[in-house]
């Protein structure tokens, strides 16, 4: 042998794979952990995260995989928010069932903070309410006091 490797066996899987459930691909280096926290799957289910991964589409990236919970649109939607070129892949029996980008949607409710402190949201047991001015790059007005509020500003409930 001439100690060459070659690529199949070089090329491992650094993220085990699930069986049934959920894989959030393509996060932002820095972001999935945030975004498990924000979904609420921490608790009761199997969670893997895997943080600075290479990406040939991006270089860095993070990755979420929740082992027997299926993410609906209210969920990707507020993946959007943090992660707008995120994909989401159902998996059943170990073989990817769907595939889905994610998308901003038009309008945000109890998910995030309105930045104005000033606002009734964050003085009253109010749920924030924002309409999307633009998707790229994010910016969003809250419902209640008008004040704009870009994506690098954003600030999500606990």
């Amino acid at each position: 042998m001439t100690g060459l490797i070659d690529s199949a066996s070089k090329k491992k899987l650094i993220v085990s794979p699930i069986e049934n459930g959920t894989v959030v691909d393509h996060l932002p280096p820095g972001t999935a952990v945030k975004i498990a926290q924000m979904l609420g799957i921490m608790g009761d289910s199997v969670v893997i995260i895997g943080q600075n991964l290479k990406s040939t589409k991006f270089g860095r990236k993070d990755l979420i995989k929740v082992e027997g919970k299926f993410l609906g649109e209210p969920e990707l939607n507020k993946i959007a928010l943090l992660a707008p070129n995120a994909t989401v892949n159902i998996v059943r029996d170990s073989v990817i069932t769907d595939k889905r980008q994610v998308a901003v949607p038009d309008c945000v409710e109890k998910v995030a903070l309105c930045a104005n402190t000033n606002c009734i949201t964050n003085k009253e047991n109010v749920p924030t309410r924002f309409l999307i001015a633009s998707k790229s790059p994010l910016v969003m007005v809250c419902s209640y006091c008008g004040y704009e509020t870009k994506g690098e500003e954003l600030k999500l409930k606990d």
